[in-house]
């Protein structure tokens, strides 16, 4: 059975999907403006937070909370070193601390550029 804490890959169907290799179940989160990292992995973090803030832009959601927890900051600084080179966002800081505080980071995002289509 797929645990909290197996693989896990953006979706087809719009959504974060966890499955293992050895079993086709998945789980499949909702791509909203939230994100809670504490049901991952510590080494899936970057793909997840990557994934997911991609889908989020495809979807026109440009400001992400990502949940990371407090701690000793070690998936805090994780998450904002893949940040800083991921295309389309625009900046990051600690959520308000009625959403979090420094447990939490708000993401940024640039819209993705219009489709302008064939010529």
């Amino acid at each position: 059975m797929a645990g909290p804490r197996a693989g896990r890959r953006v979706g087809a169907g719009g959504g974060l999907s966890a499955g293992e290799a050895d079993d086709d179940a998945a789980v499949v989160l909702p791509i909203t403006d939230e994100l809670d990292l504490h049901t991952f992995a510590p080494r899936d973090v970057p793909s997840v937070v990557a994934e997911y803030v991609q889908a989020c832009r495809a979807r026109g959601i440009l400001r992400v909370r990502v949940i990371h927890g407090r701690g000793k900051g070690v998936q805090r600084a994780e998450v904002r070193r893949m940040l800083r080179s991921l295309p389309g966002v625009a900046g990051f800081a600690d959520a308000p601390p009625a959403s979090g505080g420094w447990g939490a980071t708000v993401i940024d995002l640039t819209p993705e550029p219009a489709d302008s289509g064939p010529r």
